[in-house]
């Protein structure tokens, strides 16, 4: 969050976000960013990456404004489709 804050003319094409990290998780980091100034910070397609793969988990990374969800352990095949659907969209 503190790195796509602190870029200047936004190099970041897509954010991969671990919900469960030590400081901030996943969805508070989001939340932050999508309240950045910057518009095309503030919307920057980011993709939740957990191992909590419950219907709770899935709504509250649609609910913090995330665009995709991947469970873990990783699948590539899933990766790339979220990928592509989120880009698509981006």
């Amino acid at each position: 969050m503190e790195r796509l804050a602190a870029s200047e003319n936004n190099p970041y094409d897509l954010v991969l976000m671990d919900t469960q990290m030590p400081i901030m998780n996943g969805y508070e980091a989001t939340k932050q960013i999508r309240g950045l100034e910057h518009p095309a910070q503030a919307s920057v397609p980011t993709i939740a990456m957990t191992a909590n793969a419950f219907d709770e988990d899935h709504r509250a990374a649609k609910d913090c404004g995330m665009n995709g969800f991947i469970s873990k352990p990783i699948d590539m095949k899933e990766v790339l489709s979220v990928l592509q659907d989120v880009l698509a969209e981006a």
